[in-house]
């Protein structure tokens, strides 16, 4: 289930006790996976719903709203990770809602994480500007680098077929 932090599925922010209760809900009815978000990277409204999460023993994954600014540098990514891992996230997400993430930042982000953190990492590419496939093959060659950290790659695409042609590329060279 993807949840807006604080905000779950809606758009203003629910108090505590509320986003307590909906996680307990949502766990008794089968979700099982929570992919918890905030669109301003502000881990304080993703911490109560992630801690809901893991209190109601489900999947907490907490997640990197991809953008580009001159405030949005590799730091920031590495610094938000940190944060989130300390929350107790199971996994974290990188989450290119814009298809904004190259494929050379793609290979420096997850190579960065993976060197600095042990964590399963999810990449949710969009393909609007036709870089998802590149970004996500190059995501795979960096996480190769360190084996055993049962990492999956994902990419959404707005047109297929997407991520059979990054799978074809992984298996042709071997990553």
């Amino acid at each position: 289930m993807l949840l807006r932090g604080q905000n779950l599925l809606g758009y203003r922010h629910y108090a505590d006790d509320v986003v307590e209760r909906f996680v307990e809900r949502a766990v008794k009815n089968g979700m099982d996976v929570f992919r918890v978000f905030d669109a301003m990277n502000d881990p304080r409204n993703m911490k109560a719903a992630l801690q809901a999460v893991r209190s109601h023993g489900a999947h907490a994954q907490g997640t990197l709203s991809y953008t580009t600014s001159p405030a949005h540098t590799l730091q920031t990514w590495l610094d938000l990770t940190e944060q989130l891992l300390e929350t107790g996230v199971d996994s974290i997400a990188i989450k290119d809602m814009s298809g904004i993430l190259t494929p050379m930042a793609a290979y420096e982000l997850v190579s960065e994480i993976k060197k600095r953190f042990e964590v399963r990492l999810h990449l949710h590419c969009h393909a609007t500007t036709g870089m998802a496939e590149m970004a996500l093959l190059k995501a795979i060659e960096a996480g190769r680098r360190r084996r055993g950290h049962g990492d999956f790659l994902h990419e959404r695409h707005l047109r297929p077929p997407g991520h059979r042609s990054a799978g074809c590329h992984a298996r042709r060279h071997k990553i």
